[in-house]
């Protein structure tokens, strides 16, 4: 069975049908797989003179860390952690979606990027949200919503509200939207063309893959400055 061109897994739970995408499942765990390897294999054996391996690695945290510490001086160090594996995770994951996943044919659908799935972008969204807002709150308490007890503060409070709605909303459909459409556009050159005029897009969401990784990065540090910053 099929559903947007996804591999559709169905179940019936105490009377609750359930609906899963198989082929974001896998590439979702093998993102994960890939990513936890290359983390074990980095840390290893760490050398002060580091092998070109280390050195890639060193780099990009420290391209993490600097940018995070760049919107939080001397306090975004404890946030890298977050930051750094949604970063890593979700570049993993939208080139998953450009590599050769594509031609291995299932009856339905193929093996997509996890980021090509609505429920997984929302996912990321939505662990944003409670990582911010939850860090606003033990920063600054009740005035994280209302900051004075006023007319025009009150008003302020429900537009923050809203605002804290639309936010991973917003997150989730951006990186979904661009990373499906993408795909959808390779896979149309690759039935009408087969062979040169796909090689440019793919080597386009190439690029769109990390712009989309490092967009979803900074905004999640942006949320988090405004969170944990005085102003």
């Amino acid at each position: 069975m099929s559903e947007i061109g996804h591999w559709v897994w169905s179940t019936n739970l105490n009377g609750n049908n359930l609906s899963f995408n198989l082929d974001t499942i896998f590439t979702m765990w093998l993102a994960m797989a890939i990513l936890i390897a290359v983390a074990f294999i980095a840390t290893r054996k760490l050398e002060i003179i580091p092998s070109k391996f280390q050195a890639v690695c060193e780099g990009v945290m420290n391209f993490i860390s600097d940018t995070m510490n760049s919107f939080l001086p001397e306090k975004g160090a404890k946030h890298v952690p977050l930051v750094a594996s949604l970063f890593l995770f979700i570049l993993t994951a939208n080139l998953i979606g450009q590599i050769p996943l594509r031609v291995i044919h299932l009856k339905s659908g193929e093996f997509a990027a996890p980021t090509n799935d609505i429920n997984v972008t929302a996912g990321l969204a939505i662990i944003v949200l409670v990582y911010y807002v939850g860090l606003g709150f033990i920063k600054k308490k009740g005035k994280f919503l209302l900051h004075e007890f006023s007319i025009s503060g009150i008003i302020m409070m429900f537009v923050e509200i809203l605002e804290m709605v639309t936010r991973p909303l917003s997150l989730a459909i951006r990186l979904f939207a661009n990373i499906l459409a993408g795909e959808i556009l390779v896979t149309m050159m690759l039935g009408i063309f087969a062979y040169l005029l796909p090689l440019p897009i793919m080597l386009f969401e190439l690029l769109v893959a990390f712009i989309q990784a490092t967009v979803f990065m900074m905004l999640t540090m942006t949320y988090i400055s405004s969170a944990e910053g005085e102003h």
